[in-house]
Parts: structure tokens; C-alpha cells; sequence
């Protein structure tokens, strides 16, 4: 009898899991690393959502239609900004404005998980200064968090 109500509670559980519908959500960070505290950095994060198969086409060798979507359409106007400080300033790169910028990020996490969200992702990638003519630069890392649908 016991084992019984074992492997039933086991498979009710894995049932469940099996079939929870789970929403995603993404928060970017930009951080500038423009040389002289120039850049502009944000942590980002879209108040309305997008169906991408809205503004999706499937080309074929057959079938060469352009994807006729409307940039205006795709582009989000309702999104939470957050203020974030340059890596760098006048005197270069600047430790402080990083601490400052985990704090605020620290927060953000903490806030996320507490709504109940979950941080399932993170990726980051950087484009850097490429030398005297350049002066262009960002550090920019998504977190990308899950939770079950009720």
C-alpha cells in the first residue's frame, strides 16, 4: 500500500511538471564603456509583450516573400528604465560606478524573485572600443527569468 501511494504521488507530481505552462521574461542591461563617462546606461525591461508570430514570414526556395512587418509595429513604447552609471568617467574606468551598477541589479534580481520568478539565464556579450577612431562601446547582459503560469 505504501509503495502505492508512492509512485502515485511521483507521477502526479512529474504529471503536473509535464504540463505547466511556464512564461519567460527578459531584463537587459546596457553598460556603457565609451571612454570619458560619454555613454548611456540602462537596465531595461518591456512593460508589453509581442507575439513574434506577428511579424514572422517563412521563406522557401518556392516562396521568396519579404517579411513585410512595420518596425513601428515590433517596437515597444511601454518599458521600465532604469538609470544605470558609465564604466568609465573622465578619469577612466570608475570601480565604484560597477558596484553601484550591481546594487541596482541586485534589486532588480531580488525584486523579480520575490513576484516569483525564477533566474533560469544569463547571457552577456560585449562590443569594446577597436581603437583611437572608435569611441564606441557597451557591455550589455540579459537575465532571463521563468516562472509557472496558474
Amino acid at each position: 500500500m505504501k509503495k502505492l501511494l508512492i509512485i502515485t504521488t511521483i507521477l502526479i507530481v512529474s504529471f503536473t511538471e509535464i504540463n505547466a505552462q511556464v512564461e519567460f521574461k527578459v531584463i537587459t542591461s546596457v553598460e556603457s564603456i565609451v571612454p570619458n563617462g560619454l555613454g548611456r546606461s540602462r537596465l531595461i525591461s518591456a512593460s508589453s509583450e509581442r507575439d513574434f508570430e506577428e511579424f514572422t514570414s517563412e521563406q522557401s526556395e518556392e516562396d521568396h516573400t519579404r517579411n513585410k512587418s512595420k518596425r513601428n509595429e515590433i517596437r515597444v513604447k511601454d518599458f521600465e528604465e532604469t538609470k544605470l552609471l558609465n564604466f568609465y568617467n573622465i578619469g577612466g574606468i570608475r570601480f565604484q560606478n560597477i558596484a553601484s551598477n550591481d546594487a541596482l541589479i541586485s534589486s532588480k534580481i531580488t525584486s523579480m524573485v520575490a513576484e516569483g520568478w525564477e533566474l533560469a539565464f544569463v547571457t552577456s556579450a560585449v562590443e569594446s572600443d577597436s581603437g583611437k577612431d572608435d569611441g564606441q562601446g557597451i557591455f550589455i547582459t540579459r537575465y532571463i527569468f521563468k516562472r509557472n503560469l496558474e
